[in-house]
């Protein structure tokens, strides 16, 4: 493995434990979404971007403005357009002009788009279980109930 895939290798022993802590959660988040991608690529011959607005638009059936694709996808609107024009090309998301804005548009699974999502979803969900596989249920539960707790205090932290 080389240092750069290895986070925690600009951390030493001497290092504030916290610092320790966010490298050691930071490297297993990317070791863990650098799996994802080259999966998704090899399986699905797709993205993991592409998988993302997929999958907020799989929660949305109604469909979802540009702009709040962007907001939830965390990209610029750019990258949400060019991912949609993808995607659209290929007949999985349709891109239909707002009624109250013309300027606007609302971009919604095709039925086609629903049914390649559900298969690349019910994958990933196993992938997720395998990658996770060296934990038992006990260990999952203690470390989510600790990122929550994190979470929270991060939260707080972030409105003071």
């Amino acid at each position: 493995m080389s240092a750069d895939l290895d986070l925690e290798t600009r951390a030493s022993a001497d290092d504030h434990q916290a610092l320790r802590l966010w490298l050691r959660l930071l490297s297993c988040t990317t070791r863990v979404e650098d799996q994802i991608r080259q999966r998704l690529r090899q399986d699905f011959g797709t993205t993991l971007p592409r998988f993302d607005l997929l999958a907020q638009l799989e929660r949305h059936p109604d469909g979802l403005p540009m702009r709040e694709l962007s907001k939830r996808l965390m990209v610029t609107g750019g990258n949400v357009t060019g991912i949609t024009d993808q995607l659209e090309a290929e007949g999985l998301v349709l891109r239909e002009t707002r009624a109250d804005d013309r300027r606007s548009f609302i971009v919604r699974l095709t039925p086609q788009g629903r049914r390649q999502f559900k298969r690349m979803a019910a994958t990933h969900e196993g992938w997720i279980v395998e990658l996770f596989a060296g934990w038992t249920p006990a260990q999952k539960i203690q470390v989510y109930e600790l990122l929550a707790q994190l979470k929270t205090h991060l939260s707080k932290d972030a409105t003071t």
